[in-house]
């Protein structure tokens, strides 16, 4: 009987061992979100919220949208743990001048949020995700 309670509480030990190091390992939010093919999809509908929106999108009548999505997917890649990484200009000096209030981030912030909201981006990695990139709020907003 002592072996079979043994033999028991072993095979316990080792099936929580395996849990939690598997908890332990959890995957990143590039991984989580869906890698660059849903990075890149989140993108391309942002960008196309930005152009409807009305309230900002006079700040990207004259971008290069092409490079503007290509750049968007490298900092979103990097920045949630992807292999890419961003060589655009630092926020600050890519919108020194431009104006942007408060209202016009939120604004953004809302298409990013839409974006999301329409490939059912689950909460915590949507919540993940706008925490990352909100620290750049301070750089973007001059006004």
């Amino acid at each position: 009987m002592r072996s079979i309670a043994k033999e028991f509480l072993l095979a316990a030990a080792v099936v929580i061992g395996v849990t939690l190091t598997a908890g332990a390992q959890q995957k990143s939010l590039y991984e989580r979100l869906g890698g660059q093919p849903a990075i890149t999809a989140v993108v391309d509908r942002f960008v196309a919220n930005l152009a409807a929106d009305k309230r900002i999108n006079t700040f990207f009548a004259n971008s290069d949208i092409p490079a503007l999505k290509s750049k968007l997917v490298d900092q979103i890649c990097q920045a949630s743990g992807g292999p890419c990484t961003y060589t655009g200009k630092d926020m600050k000096a890519a919108h020194q001048g431009l104006g942007i209030t408060e209202a016009d981030f939120n604004a953004l912030v809302e298409d990013l949020t839409a974006a999301l909201n329409h490939f059912k981006v689950p909460k915590q990695e949507k919540d993940e995700l706008l925490g990352l990139l909100a620290p750049m709020k301070s750089d973007i907003v001059e006004g």
